[in-house]
């Protein structure tokens, strides 16, 4: 009995959620402690309202990490999609639902991560190298053929979506506000679905073993090609949907406001736990570290930090995540070596 407890305490040891878990606390405790503010019901709803864009772009991020791979163009893809979206529905003068604008921004981001996976997946270029690449093709077309600027008005069904509300929460002693969006849907149901492919198909199985090794995945049955393909293309609809959900709530189409968010994100996957050499990591390391920046860049004003100071801290995290990652990296490597080595000694 006390060796699986202690077998148990080591697993847990070894992996991020619980240390990002309790650094996460602290700085709520010491947030709620300085202001009074935090655990307040309408500071509560804000930050998970500002929780769904950043959440959606951290799952697709984490999946195309765990692949062994690095996405720097979801930004810019999201930005043209959801662009090129709302232009065309102004441009024709739609009265319709928001479901239209789904469905058309998601079309769009599928063809755009489809490019990013026939280079990935296909011709085996390095996906840093890729997604670098396609970030400005993405940007230039955005610029060029679209000529865009900002739009400040969006369609109606998209700023009906943007104001509806699952629930409003008020603070007592200030009287001030927050609503839940219904976009908030969608977040936990990409969250889930996500899980239950990571979890429980052959698809995320594949994600997993191509992250480890793509020879490994190859000899073991998986076909990494269209499995690489696959998986850019659904960030790509993940990263679109995200951009609509943006513009639904701001109210307005901005092209350049999404773009630059591509470290930030990355940071919260890895300081989450996901291995930045790919394999290994989990969906709530990803959304705890995802919560961890977020609160970071929103309530520091709180505790009295200037914002100017918001970067230093968030490239503290940066170099905190990547340096934990590739410190357990390591430490991986080298038990592997020591097994290796008794082996051979017997």
């Amino acid at each position: 009995m006390q060796t699986s407890w202690k077998t148990t305490i080591q697993k847990i040891s070894r992996r991020n959620e619980p240390y990002v878990f309790l650094v996460l606390l602290a700085l709520c405790i010491l947030i709620e402690i300085r202001s009074g503010q935090f655990f307040s019901s309408n500071n509560l709803v804000d930050i998970a309202s500002a929780l769904i864009v950043p959440g959606l772009f951290a799952i697709g991020a984490f999946l195309v990490i765990i692949s062994g791979g690095i996405d720097v163009s979801f930004p810019a893809l999201a930005s043209l999609s959801v662009y090129a979206t709302t232009k065309f529905l102004l441009d024709i003068n739609y009265q319709g639902g928001v479901w239209l604008a789904f469905v058309i921004a998601l079309s769009i981001g599928a063809l755009l991560g489809a490019f990013n996976g026939l280079f990935i997946g296909y011709f085996k270029l390095p996906a840093l190298i890729v997604t670098l690449g396609s970030s400005s093709v993405f940007k230039g077309i955005m610029q060029g053929a679209l000529n865009s600027k900002q739009l400040t008005t969006i369609p109606v069904g998209m700023r009906a979506f943007g104001t509806s509300s699952l629930f409003i929460a008020k603070n007592p002693v200030s009287g001030l506000t927050a609503r839940m969006p219904v976009a908030s849907i969608a977040f936990v149901i990409v969250l889930i679905l996500v899980y239950l492919m990571m979890r429980y198909t052959m698809f995320g199985r594949g994600i997993y073993g191509i992250g480890g090794s793509e020879v490994s995945a190859h000899r073991a049955g998986f076909g990494v090609r269209k499995t690489k393909f696959t998986l850019y293309v659904m960030v790509g609809m993940i990263a679109s949907l995200a951009g609509v959900i943006r513009v639904c709530m701001m109210q307005q189409a901005h092209p350049t406001n999404m773009l630059g968010m591509e470290l930030n994100i990355i940071a919260g996957v890895v300081l989450g736990g996901t291995a930045i050499t790919g394999g290994r990591g989990t969906l709530l390391g990803c959304i705890l570290g995802t919560l961890l920046i977020v609160i970071v860049e929103n309530s520091l004003i709180l505790i009295g930090v200037p914002t100017s100071w918001k970067s230093v801290f968030i490239g503290s995290l940066i170099i905190i995540g990547t340096g934990a990652s590739a410190f357990q990296v390591m430490r991986m490597n080298r038990v592997k070596s020591i097994k290796i080595r008794s082996k051979e000694a017997f």
